[in-house]
């Protein structure tokens, strides 16, 4: 599986911008398209934007149906990612919206998370987590799930990307105590993916 490929198979007629050991893999980026291709979910939030933005998006142009709402904190990449949606007629699938990190106090921890200030009351269908950056905090993605599960639809699926990092492996451990409705499937694929189903 490469980028060329997972773009060919989903129709885009330009190569798919990449940035180097930023963008997802491209065999978690097929398992997310595949999920969305076949399931359709209406709402699909993301926390960080990018290539799977440009993906998620398609996949709901395809489906002529749903909207991805992406959590960026960096300006520079929400309006890079917002470019690159226009460039691919995909802006109107999907909204990226500037999330600063801010202070957030979850299980007597603080973390340094997203802003929601300026995210819309949706229900959420579909959960993709590939941030913040591990390099900030320690479980740095570990905020997602308690701070979104009022949100959660009762039938959403969550992906978290870099689950094979150690890091990711604890907090999807204390996201099973926090919510033991969901079941885990691991896929050990270039850097490992968690899918939580309930």
């Amino acid at each position: 599986m490469n980028y060329q490929f997972l773009a060919e198979n989903l129709g885009f007629e330009n190569v798919l911008p990449v940035t180097e050991h930023w963008s997802a893999a491209p065999d978690f980026l097929k398992s997310i398209s595949d999920y969305c291709l076949h399931e359709k979910p209406q709402t699909i939030v993301e926390c960080s934007s990018g290539t799977s933005s440009l993906v998620l998006a398609k996949c709901c142009q395809l489906n002529d149906k749903g909207h991805v709402y992406s959590l960026e904190n960096g300006t520079e990449f929400v309006e890079k990612t917002g470019l690159q949606l226009d460039a691919f007629s995909l802006g109107g699938f999907c909204d990226v919206i500037h999330a600063p990190l801010k202070t957030v106090h979850v299980d007597d921890e603080e973390f340094q998370w997203y802003d929601l200030d300026g995210f819309p009351d949706v229900e959420i269908d579909m959960l993709v987590i590939d941030g913040p950056p591990g390099f900030i905090q320690k479980q740095s993605r570990y905020p997602a799930l308690p701070l979104l599960r009022d949100r959660l639809a009762q039938h959403c699926v969550v992906y978290l990307d870099d689950a094979a990092r150690e890091d990711e492996q604890v907090l999807v451990k204390r996201w099973l105590e926090l919510c033991p409705e969901f079941e885990l499937e691991y896929l050990d694929n270039e850097r490992g993916c968690s899918i939580l189903r309930r």
